[in-house]
């Protein structure tokens, strides 16, 4: 696993953190998101699903929304409340490693980037997520990947974060490879079904928002013609179908979601 330090993922900075988006904007956001299709896919048509970790809980609306009987946890009640002002919705505010939830009563669990944040590993959020979803039941966790990009990249990530925390910089997260998640699933009695990179654009996004930013700055912020504008969509278009094939998933993909049944 790699080790990434900045600044502790405890429940201030999360609630900071929520406060600054619109549940309305992350709802239409996974409305058009690749990773939407993964999740719908994977999950069972009957049986309660929980999002343990639902921050803002756009999936929870947006799964209610299709049919699902979803409930959403967190630790932060200014996101829970957040998420009711728009719409009514099963919420509660959690430990994710104490659930206040009877054994083997869920059909499936989702967990979008949380597991990682915690300092000694994913193991007690994979193990209450066992205890409480049912033989047969499906588990949807997602992770920071260790990707090709990473990889090759590996061993000064290691040496900056060692520096970090030398320097008493908080621990945030970890990033995985398959291997690494595939195994703390079968710690914890999950047979993985299938792995699926996503979020490609990432670093992309954030090298043109820093160009852009320089362009601005520079005076290059003209509107431009219909036509340009039509090319840049056209482009822009072009580079979503190229970063979604299977190799540049693998190369750039930022995330990791992990389909697994309990045994």
């Amino acid at each position: 696993m790699l080790a990434y330090y900045s600044v502790a993922a405890r429940r201030e900075f999360w609630t900071e953190h929520w406060g600054g988006q619109s549940v309305e904007e992350l709802l239409a956001i996974a409305r058009r998101s690749p990773l939407t299709a993964l999740i719908t896919a994977a999950l069972p048509a009957e049986g309660r699903i929980l999002e343990a970790g639902c921050g803002l809980g756009q999936y929870v609306l947006l799964l209610r929304e299709r049919g699902w009987r979803v409930a959403g946890v967190d630790w932060s009640l200014e996101a829970l409340r957040a998420c009711r002002r728009v719409a009514p919705a099963p919420l509660a505010a959690m430990d994710l490693s104490a659930l206040a939830i009877r054994d083997a009563t869920l059909a499936g669990y989702v967990s979008l980037g949380v597991v990682e944040h915690d300092p000694d590993g994913p193991d007690a959020v994979l193990a209450e997520a066992r205890r409480v979803l049912a033989p047969g039941g499906v588990l949807l966790v997602s992770v920071p990947y260790v990707n090709g990009a990473r990889r090759l990249a590996g061993s000064w990530i290691r040496r900056r974060n060692r520096a970090l925390a030398r320097r008493g910089v908080a621990f945030y997260q970890y990033a995985f490879s398959r291997a690494e998640l595939a195994a703390a699933l079968a710690r914890h009695g999950f047979v993985v079904r299938s792995a699926h990179p996503y979020d490609p654009a990432r670093l992309l996004r954030q090298a043109f928002r820093r160009a852009l930013r320089r362009g601005l700055s520079a005076g290059g912020g003209g509107a431009g013609s219909d036509a340009s504008a039509s090319r840049r969509g056209a482009l822009a278009g072009l580079a979503r179908r190229l970063l979604y094939t299977a190799p540049a998933l693998r190369l750039l993909g930022h995330m990791l979601l992990v389909v697994a049944r309990r045994t």
